[in-house]
């Protein structure tokens, strides 16, 4: 038995150094093998490849183009990649699913150019709609329009266009930071919104001088809106909306992988969310990858927090294992984020905190007590310092609790001082790189200069001193596009030549990892995704260039032209594989 043990072993060692193997021997059968091209594994130990080899839903070998190909049976799939560069499948690091796929349903306001482009694309919409529906779209974002006739209040609109065109249905557009809503007369009749109306804590109404809503509403003034709005929907047959919050799911899904994703960290979800989504993971539906974070009441998580706990749950396609995304502030773009000093272009404020800080430090506990990770927003200087001290006081209360890799997300606005703070209670500061060139244009103006350039979107500094890179669009918010946010990682150039914080940018080897490694790690997944590196999952980006050395003028026109998800071809040339 022993002789025979090691006849076999010599045969696989010889099959897998590049002889032709056996192709009866399965264990040394690939069931699939890109070839022809070039492979960036984000493993250090082999950075660089010609070949891969994949076997059911993971990696099998990495090598030369020879050793690959000797791998290959009457049975395996040949994929000549003709030049192009695979790379591990990118990890969206932040964004909100479900919302995602809502935004792809609703009214995309992205792209609009004034306020009044904007009431156009309602009017029509109300056309189309019947009385009394609700009229839903997201998107906009005041500093980037063009033209700005109408603005009359702190950089905003009135209602009253908006309002004129829609008598008959309730309106709410919700801005593209997720932290605020413009909103019509009718929608501020339906909930009674009224000269006297005071704001939730945590929220504003912005208003004119004479007490009337502009019909913005800040932070938590917008809840009782996207509440009734939820009541609205709450009425249809519990049927009709499992069966849109799958689609959701499935478009969501699909419109990743077209960009090359595989996994998508949600930070923001429900129970009830997480029950739709099991039940598609059972299935098989899930398009990708999902890492979960629970959104709810600190109250309302207690109890219930071990049952809901998953990882790798469905063939490691639902993972639960986090809180987040509480928002212990709002967004700069809003005038929400906290600060420690007042905003440059708004000196009456200094922010918002949106959510009590109690109610994070419920949160805290019950994250610790039943091992999930916490992952709260943490935008303004002044809600990134308060987060550090609830984590640094939870983490002196449990010293026996280890690798926490506790998050604080849209870490945007950081002060000097809590730089080492970071790396000492090894927080990880999760980035969108995209955020460096989507708000680079009006950043100073919240700012002022020379607090932009000492605590704005230093994203390379926490990496020089030891932080973890993480990176993502969090879509809805901005475009799911990890070439954009690559781009903008390693060159802060901005849409009209300047450059942001130029100082801040990535080298490109940093840039790519925190689109894969990185964001692996930041979600306990380094064993299994991150990196083409055999027993890992077979989740891979082809892309038509290489991203590592094009020069920065061609980033953009890198496509994704295939993307593998667990071994299987989900994606191709413009085409979801089903």
């Amino acid at each position: 038995m022993r002789l025979l043990s090691f006849i076999l072993s010599v045969l696989l060692i010889t099959a897998c150094q590049g002889g032709q193997p056996n192709v009866d021997t399965p264990d040394v059968t690939a069931d699939m093998v890109l070839v022809g091209g070039s492979i960036v594994t984000v493993d250090e130990s082999a950075p660089r490849a010609e070949a891969v080899a994949i076997k059911a839903d993971k990696i099998f070998k990495v090598g030369t183009d020879a050793d690959i190909r000797a791998l290959i049976g009457p049975q395996t799939e040949v994929i000549d990649i003709a030049g192009q560069t695979a790379i591990p499948g990118f990890i969206e690091g932040h964004g909100h699913y479900t919302s995602f796929g809502d935004a792809l349903m609703v009214l995309d306001f992205r792209y609009a150019e004034s306020f009044a482009e904007i009431v156009a694309m309602v009017e029509k919409a109300a056309v189309e709609t019947p009385k009394g529906e609700w009229i839903t779209g997201r998107g906009w974002h005041q500093d980037k329009w063009t033209v700005k006739d109408n603005i009359t209040i702190e950089g905003l609109p009135l209602h009253d266009s908006l309002s004129a065109v829609t008598p008959d249905h309730p309106v709410m557009l919700i801005h593209t930071s997720g932290h605020g809503v413009f909103v019509n007369q009718h929608a501020m009749d339906i909930v009674g919104l009224n000269n006297d109306t005071v704001p939730a804590e945590g929220g504003e109404i912005v208003r004119k001088s004479d007490g009337r809503a502009a019909g913005m509403m800040r932070e938590a003034a917008q809840d009782i809106f996207r509440k009734a709005y939820a009541g609205h929907q709450a009425k249809r047959p519990k049927a009709v909306s499992k069966a849109e919050l799958k689609r959701k799911a499935i478009l969501a899904g699909e419109e990743s992988l077209r960009y090359g994703i595989t996994s998508f960290q949600d930070l923001g979800t429900r129970f009830d969310e997480v029950d739709i989504l099991k039940e598609m993971a059972d299935d098989g539906t899930l398009p990708v990858r999902l890492y979960m974070a629970f959104e709810e009441e600190a109250a309302d998580m207690e109890g219930r927090l071990d049952e809901y706990r998953m990882i790798g749950y469905g063939d490691n396609f639902l993972t639960v294992r986090a809180i987040g995304e509480k928002v212990l502030d709002g967004a700069l773009g809003t005038h929400g984020g906290w600060l420690l000093e007042p905003y440059t272009d708004m000196p009456r404020s200094s922010g918002l905190n949106v959510v009590p800080v109690s109610e994070i430090k419920a949160s805290a506990k019950l994250a610790i007590d039943h091992d999930y990770q916490l992952a709260i927003q943490g935008i303004g200087d002044r809600a990134y310092r308060e987060l550090l001290d609830i984590y640094e006081a939870e983490f002196a209360r449990n010293p026996d609790k280890t690798d926490l890799r506790w998050r604080i997300e849209h870490a945007q606005v950081i002060h000097p001082d809590d730089i080492p703070r970071t790396i000492e209670l090894d927080v990880i500061p999760a980035f969108q790189g995209i955020f460096a060139c989507s708000d680079g244009p009006w950043v100073k103006d919240r700012l002022g200069e020379k607090r932009t350039y000492e605590r704005g979107y230093i994203f390379n500094t926490l990496a020089e001193a030891g932080a973890v890179p993480t990176n993502g669009t969090d879509p809805p918010v901005d475009e799911i596009d990890p070439i954009g946010s690559f781009a903008c990682s390693v060159t802060r150039k901005l849409p009209d030549g300047s450059y942001f914080q130029p100082q801040e940018a990535y080298s490109r080897e940093r840039a790519l990892y925190s689109y894969t490694m990185g964001n692996a790690y930041a979600a306990f997944e380094e064993d299994s995704k991150g990196s083409i590196t055999p027993g890992k999952l077979a989740d891979i980006a082809v892309l038509s260039q290489d991203l590592l050395t094009v020069p920065d003028d061609a980033i953009m026109d890198t496509k994704i032209t295939m993307t593998i998800l667990g071994g299987k071809v989900v994606y191709k040339n413009g085409d979801i594989v089903r």
